[in-house]
């Protein structure tokens, strides 16, 4: 065998196994989870990255649902959005998180109450 042979066995060996990787990849889907893992807030003091399953999980905090999502919206519970929570609404997102993530983690003693604790990216 040249070496020019087994450049191209090898060009096809690579060909063969991308398009076997591409169709495993498709064919195998990961399910998406029922609730969001993480959630990326955006404000003018910086992004905040909330961990939503760490607060929600039993071996976590174990906070439910209706402790931070006070209305049920045509089968969602988010309420965090432009409707209920928005720049034309009282109160507005920012004021709604700061009292109840920041009033928690106050009332509770964990987590941060710092402004740049939160707002870090």
């Amino acid at each position: 065998m040249t070496s020019k042979n087994g450049q191209g066995l090898a060009f096809a060996l690579a060909a063969c196994l991308l398009v076997v990787g591409v169709v495993c990849y498709a064919a195998f889907p990961q399910k998406a989870p029922e609730e969001p893992v993480r959630l990326m807030f955006k404000s003018t003091a910086g992004k905040i990255l909330f961990d939503h399953m760490t607060h929600t999980a039993a071996e976590g905090y174990g906070i439910g649902c209706d402790d931070c999502h006070h209305e049920e919206q045509e089968g969602s519970m988010s309420c965090s959005g432009e409707d209920c929570h928005g720049p034309d609404t009282e109160p507005k997102r920012g004021d709604a998180l700061h009292s109840n993530c920041k009033g928690c983690h106050e009332d509770s003693g964990a987590g941060p109450v710092e402004c740049g604790a939160c707002h870090v990216m």
